[in-house]
């Protein structure tokens, strides 16, 4: 009987092994948190009948990223947290000590060090021992400074995260596959090229201080120390008295705050630290965890079980995504009716069947719904051989890196691999459509009512579609509708920034449209051929080259970007689509010169949050509209820095003393370039 469990042993701690490389490498996901925890503590309990710990067991044993690169030892091992799902563990292990409760982020961690005020290196936590120095990709990550007050040594832990609304934008842009936001963390932190890697929105939040030259004896103060030198540390609340219901009581409240995703970051449990940071380092060593470094809390999963309807296939960029309609059932307190399958691999791992198929579902960390067994299959899983929005041929996709199957769409001009177009079409910057996410678009996208922007137009034929859709309702239909009408007139620039002309952004509209209108670009920039409200002999009196040239002979424009104009209106069906759009709209050409000088031949970068103005966009008009120009970094060419936070030590505060440039406040800005 012991060779058996021995047997049964080795098998977990391979799936476990697998499963955690997987999950720290940015590859495809192998099993969900819930699954690998459950065999985890299937393991542990096997581990203690039978007295025997293999020597790969992962619960004594840290999980590594195995990333390529430098490797750097750590000067201070990061070790992992033991973790509970017993609030009593808590309230043992706390001793009565005044404790703090702060996130388990659910990222990647990275240990940052700082030396005489300047970053010397980031390096991933790798096996507790050994990391992969990462400094190249620094600027790439938010919430990492160059310098910081202190001109000491300082070492400082904290999670690279990606919040889950730059996760969804993310996957719907680019068409890749990632099973969560902690995954593409760490796939992302394996590129190699930074302007790449900038892409993902990447950030850092600091949750533990390591070293510092000065005694300071309270986790709180230290905390406070890290937000001192310009960084902003993870979110935590004091615990006077760790009494059972005093921590339930806070457990509890931040449990809402998941649910209610008030947190925009992942998380995958909460942490507890003694305050009194001295008596923490006491503690000893069990297998991989210091016993008084800190304790994880993780939430016991809530799960039901459920029935397959049938699989809806979601097309979002260039990826077909499976998604689960089940019969409704109650978790943490919502009601959940669908969950991501993520991609045909985990379709086949799961074994999804067709309708009637039981499944056990949950809502992992509260938030996310998820498939995470198979109770009894009921037929064969389809995959469809047309893509639902456009009808094309479909085809599967394996990844080179990851093995992973995925279904794409053949139609390169597919409507659903145009989202990143629709996205900033209703933007804030374009047509400033309020209530319509790129998510939202990707719906309707899919449901085939949106197939070009004029459609967007005509919404409201499916008003009362949308008001029976989960996560809408007759409100916010309202709304949106509403959102819609309001947009119906709209400035040029606006406009033309909505249409996506690759090449031409906000300050190249604003170029155009103040030395030729709306119309004049449209015609000089397109022949005849292009449509009933463009026919025009304009475009035909010049060849292709005197008309780029035409664009090109303005003020910051250059070949590029008149090129990419001409092409884009060149194009028949370009224009057919902007014809149809400009037939529901009302546009204006407002004037692009400066209406007085207060702020003639300056140059500003405004940062921060602004009290006076509505907006920094509303400060920047202003400005603009006085003779200014507003940059977005500090440079030897500016003249002001707008910073309600003087004091601030971020970078632009202190590339601006290197080269000394003034920094003002908003009320000292009025004050010197304001209305009189």
């Amino acid at each position: 009987m012991a060779i058996d469990k021995i047997q049964q042993m080795q098998e977990m701690i391979a799936q476990l092994n697998q499963a955690s490389d997987a999950y720290y490498n940015g590859q495809g996901e192998q099993m969900t948190d819930y699954e690998w925890d459950h065999l985890f503590d299937q393991l542990k309990i096997l581990e203690k009948e039978t007295g025997v710990v293999l020597e790969a067991s992962p619960t004594h044993n840290v999980s590594a990223d195995t990333f390529s690169g430098k490797k750097e030892e750590h000067e201070y091992a990061a070790l992992s947290l033991a973790k509970t799902k017993n609030i009593m563990d808590l309230v043992k292990w706390a001793e009565g000590r005044p404790i703090w409760l702060s996130w388990k982020l659910d990222g990647l961690t990275l240990v940052v060090t700082f030396d005489e005020g300047k970053l010397t290196k980031v390096v991933t936590r790798g096996n507790g021992h050994i990391g992969t120095n990462i400094t190249h990709l620094a600027s790439a990550i938010a919430g990492i400074p160059k310098k910081i007050k202190s001109t000491g040594h300082v070492v400082i832990r904290g999670e690279c995260v990606i919040s889950y609304s730059d996760f969804e934008e993310f996957l719907l842009e680019s068409g890749e596959d990632y099973a969560n936001p902690r995954n593409l963390a760490s796939g992302s932190l394996t590129l190699k090229d930074v302007e790449e890697v900038k892409l993902r929105h990447l950030q850092w939040i600091p949750f533990t201080l390591v070293h510092v030259d000065e005694p300071i004896d309270r986790w709180g103060d230290r905390m406070d120390f890290i937000e001192a030198n310009g960084m902003k540390a993870v979110e935590r609340e004091r615990i006077e008295n760790p009494t059972e219901e005093n921590i339930q009581k806070v457990i509890d409240r931040w449990t809402l705050k998941v649910t209610h995703r008030d947190n925009p970051f992942p998380v995958d449990g909460l942490v507890i630290a003694y305050d009194d940071y001295a008596y923490s380092l006491t503690g000893s060593v069990t297998g991989h965890h210091a016993t008084r470094a800190g304790y994880a809390f993780k939430w016991q999963d809530e799960s039901a079980e459920t029935e397959l309807d049938h699989i809806e296939w979601s097309c979002a960029a260039s990826t077909i995504s499976p998604v689960a309609v089940f019969r409704p059932v109650e978790l943490e307190g919502t009601t959940v009716k669908r969950a991501s399958l993520c991609n045909i691999s985990e379709c086949e791992r799961l074994g999804i069947g067709d309708a009637g198929t039981k499944l056990s579902v949950i809502k992992s960390n509260k938030i996310i719904p998820k498939v995470i067994h198979v109770i009894d299959k009921v037929g064969n899983l389809t995959i469809p051989d047309k893509c639902p929005v456009c009808g094309a041929p479909t085809r599967v996709v394996e990844s080179e890196s990851s093995g992973t199957r995925t279904l794409h769409c053949t139609n390169e001009t597919c409507p659903a691999k145009q989202l990143r177009k629709f996205a900033r079409f209703v933007s804030k910057d374009g047509m400033n459509i309020d209530g319509i996410s790129a998510q939202t678009i990707s719906k309707f996208i899919n449901l085939g009512w949106v197939k070009e922007y004029a459609d967007i137009y005509h919404l409201r034929e499916h008003i009362f579609e949308l008001s029976m859709m989960e996560g809408f309702g007759q409100k916010s239909a309202a709304n949106i509708m509403r959102s819609i009408d309001k947009s119906r007139e709209v400035d040029a620039r606006r406009f033309l920034y909505a249409l996506s002309i690759p090449l031409v952004g906000k300050d190249v509209c604003k170029r155009l449209l103040g030395a030729r209108s709306l119309e004049e670009i449209i015609k000089l920039s397109s022949p005849s051929q292009g449509g009933e409200l463009f026919a025009s002999q304009e475009g035909d009196l010049f060849s292709e080259d005197t008309r780029e040239a035409i664009f090109a002979s303005i003020d910051g424009i250059g070949p590029e970007k008149s090129a990419s104009v001409v092409r884009f209106f060149s194009n028949p069906k370009n224009l057919r689509i902007v014809e149809h759009l400009m037939g529901e709209l009302t546009i204006r050409e407002d004037s692009m010169e400066p209406t007085g000088e207060k702020c003639k031949d300056l140059v500003f970068v405004v940062t921060g949050d602004v009290h006076h103005y509505k907006n920094r966009n509303a400060l920047k008009a202003y400005i603009e509209s006085q003779g200014g120009k507003v940059t977005g970094s500090v440079s030897k060419n500016t003249n002001y820095l707008i910073n309600n936070d003087v004091e601030s030590v971020s970078s632009k505060n202190q590339k601006a003393h290197q080269l000394n440039i003034p920094i003002i406040s908003e009320e000292e800005f009025i004050n010197k370039f304001g209305e009189e």
